[in-house]
């Protein structure tokens, strides 16, 4: 690992181009369990692991990767560790969310130069299997951004990673890619995020929505890049007579982050039912979201009774529609959960199933004591 100096030769008005997501890094409190947990019902295979067998002391990782969607699953060996202490903290959930940039130098300067908080300098990591450069800045709350250079972006190095050649097969249950990822926020600090993600690392606003139920209510914007590969719908608790979603997720993570991590499939009818059968829970919705759908979204190519039986939400904008299923919480605490999405030209984010989503989280809040 060698450290790149070099990086304050840049100017401020150089640009940040990021050039879609590289991966997502989970703590977890048993890495193992969770690579067994992603592979069997979620379809991810495991592609490499670093450890103590690896010459990595403090930490055990594995790399899962499904289409295009690598996951890192790192948990602590010591409990003294900086791994272990977000776990302790926060439980399992997302700690890193990495961008694919041609020049992870660059990236970090201009980042730093307007405002971020610097977490690890560029440095260069090499050895015969590849080559990439690393540099982190700090993001909401614990989480923080890395910026990935590859020499060859197609190629899944990193380094102290050994491969996982033969790694047990099961189905892939259809998951594309990363479509975008959810942060809640404090009360009062969305438009503090969003102007972050906009000065410091060029994107721009692309939606806005509040949402009120009869029991509580949400703020909410969105930021991405200019072709759509990176966005980020940032959430902020509003007034309600009751606990909303957004403060749950609060309460639960002791401060901010990933509240859901989106996941694009090709047909999202087939990677539901494969991820129930294998033991995904999903939020219900009333059978009566169903009776007047088509006369609310238009003709659309997939079968309403298919939609109906797995409880998946429609929605349409200007662009077209998207299909999307929102899973029950995926560990013990009610944080992190993620949706599956599909979409047909649609460039929203079902802002017409926002509602129905908060009254089933509402009646799932209800069942745990926490509305």
């Amino acid at each position: 690992m060698t450290s790149h100096k070099d990086y304050a030769r840049l100017k401020r008005d150089d640009f940040v181009s990021l050039k879609g997501f590289d991966y997502i890094e989970f703590y977890v409190g048993n890495a193992h369990q969770a690579a067994h947990f992603y592979r069997t019902t979620l379809g991810f295979v495991p592609i490499a692991y670093a450890g103590l067998e690896t010459g990595v002391r403090d930490r055990v990782s594995f790399v899962m990767e499904q289409g295009q969607i690598r996951l890192i699953l790192t948990a602590a060996t010591s409990p003294d560790s900086q791994v272990a202490e977000h776990v302790r903290l926060h439980g399992d959930g997302v700690k890193d969310i990495a961008f694919a940039v041609d020049d992870a130098t660059q990236a970090f300067a201009v980042a730093v130069e307007r405002g971020a908080a610097p977490v690890m300098e560029p440095s260069l990591f090499e050895c015969e299997e590849g080559r990439l450069i690393k540099s982190t800045i700090g993001a909401c709350g614990h989480t923080v951004h890395s910026f990935i250079q590859r020499d060859d972006p197609q190629r899944a190095f990193f380094p102290r990673y050994q491969a996982i050649p033969k790694a047990p097969q099961l189905l892939p249950t259809g998951l594309e890619a990363i479509d975008h990822i959810a942060i809640s926020v404090e009360r009062g600090a969305l438009d503090q995020w969003i102007d972050f993600y906009r000065t410091v690392l060029g994107l721009h606003q692309s939606h806005q929505e509040d949402i009120f139920t009869e029991y509580s209510a949400m703020n909410s914007k969105v930021v991405q890049n200019v072709n759509g590969s990176i966005k980020f719908p940032i959430m902020e608790p509003a007034s309600g007579r009751r606990k909303s979603q957004i403060e749950e997720y609060l309460e639960f993570n002791r401060g901010p982050g990933a509240q859901h991590v989106a996941l694009l499939s090709n047909s999202i009818v087939e990677t539901v039912r494969l991820l129930r059968q294998n033991g995904i829970e999903f939020l219900r919705s009333p059978d009566t979201y169903y009776q007047a759908l088509e006369n609310r979204i238009g003709k659309i190519d997939e079968d309403i009774s298919s939609l109906r039986e797995l409880n998946i939400l429609a929605d349409r904008d200007q662009w077209g529609y998207l299909l999307q299923i929102f899973s029950k919480p995926i560990q013990s605490r009610p944080t992190l959960f993620i949706e599956v999405i599909q979409r047909a030209g649609a460039r929203g984010f079902g802002a017409g199933n926002i509602l129905a989503l908060f009254e089933a989280v509402e009646r799932e809040q209800a069942m745990r004591g926490n509305l």
